[in-house]
Parts: C-alpha cells; sequence; structure tokens
C-alpha cells in the first residue's frame, strides 16, 4: 500500500459510509423485525445451548454404536495394562 494520495476519494468515502451505517445498526434500527426469530424458530439462547462444545460432544456420544461404547469403557488406559491383557488372552485360550 502506498502512502500517496487516494486515487478515488469518492468511492473510499462512500464505502467509508456504508460500512459505518452496518457497524452501527443503521439497517436493524431502521427496519426493525416484529420479532426476534430465525429460520428454525429457535431463540438465541437455544442456538448457544445446542452448538455448545458439551452438547456436541453428547451428540457425538449418541451416534457411536453400542460396540464401540463397549470398546472404549472396557479398553486399558496405560501401554502397561494393554501389555497385561493381551498377555491374559494368550494365556487364556478360548475353546
Amino acid at each position: 500500500m502506498e502512502d500517496g494520495p487516494i486515487a478515488e476519494p469518492e468511492a473510499c468515502d462512500q464505502m467509508y459510509e456504508s460500512l459505518a451505517r452496518l457497524h452501527a445498526n443503521y439497517y436493524k434500527h431502521k427496519y426493525p423485525r416484529p420479532r426476534d426469530t430465525s429460520f428454525s424458530g429457535l431463540s438465541l439462547e437455544e442456538y448457544k445451548f445446542v452448538l455448545s462444545t458439551d452438547t456436541l460432544e453428547e451428540f457425538k456420544e449418541m451416534n457411536k454404536g453400542m460396540w464401540k461404547r463397549l470398546q472404549e469403557k472396557f479398553a486399558p488406559k496405560s501401554p502397561e495394562e494393554k501389555h497385561k491383557a493381551w498377555a491374559r488372552s494368550l494365556s487364556h485360550p478360548r475353546p
């Protein structure tokens, strides 16, 4: 960007005024909505709840299959526990 004069000062002024109106919520006040709603009809608080990290984690957990949840629940946590579980399964062959 150069430090010289602006090539189109009128266009720059128009852009600045447009951005200033958006920043000041000019159109929100000029054309108020009868009700604050969204396409889905949810309120801002409901959107915040649904999109919160905790809720998204719960949805991910709900989408897991039963087998995957059981595997995670009973899986050994440390490498030593994994080795012991593997050794136990080798020492007790299935009939």
